[in-house]
């Protein structure tokens, strides 16, 4: 199922997804959008952050399932202010997410293999066009380690695996042919073209 409205930037860490929500957000015509991401501010949202700080130690199938939670509480909770994404599309919103089910497939498929994230999101509608931000994890890396902060994925190794499924992933569902519109950006190219790309298919779907 393609969710009409849904937009969904998904990339390694470092990619410049958050860079590109934040230049959507200064258009002119920003309040066409609504902007959220994962995890969520929900409550179990907010445990997933603390869990990506290190702050929390879980079993990698423990964060799958509560990712998962999590995702269907963005798609239709109103437990946070960036949850109930179904619903603003249904009312012409343009729902601009920063991850999506692309991540778990990714991150978790490495952490406890590709059964669990696969069947705890299958049901889950698609975007009605992805954004994957391709890059180099060396590149990405050192983007992250110049914000001063890292999360417990934030190792290159790990980003290396992570950017292979990432592309794996990808392949697959082109691949599918499921209706979903797969924009693949060279997330090296500098901020404004990456940026002209964005707003060009942005345009051409409204």
């Amino acid at each position: 199922m393609i969710l009409k409205n849904f937009i969904v930037f998904e990339g390694i860490d470092g990619a410049g997804t958050s860079t590109q929500i934040k230049l959507l957000k200064e258009r002119e015509d920003a309040d066409r959008f609504f902007f959220t991401t994962e995890p969520t501010d929900s409550e179990t949202g907010k445990f997933l952050r603390k869990m990506l700080k290190g702050d929390v130690e879980l079993d990698p199938r423990t964060s799958a399932f509560l990712f998962a939670a999590d995702r269907n509480e963005h798609l239709y909770g109103k437990g946070g202010t960036n949850c109930g994404v179904v619903e603003k599309c249904e009312s012409g919103k343009i729902v601009v997410s920063d991850r999506y089910l692309f991540s778990s497939l990714t991150y978790q498929c490495v952490t406890c293999g590709e059964e669990l994230p696969r069947r705890l999101n299958e049901s889950f509608p698609l975007p009605e066009i992805l954004f994957f931000f391709d890059i180099d994890p060396e590149i990405s890396l050192k983007r992250v380690i110049s914000r001063g902060a890292t999360e417990i994925y934030e190792k290159l190794d790990f980003q290396k695996e992570t950017a292979a499924r990432y592309r794996k992933i990808i392949d697959e569902y082109e691949a599918m042919n499921t209706g979903m519109k797969i924009i693949r950006l060279d997330a090296t190219l500098p901020i404004e073209e990456v940026a002209k790309i964005i707003n060009k298919h942005l345009e051409v779907r409204s």
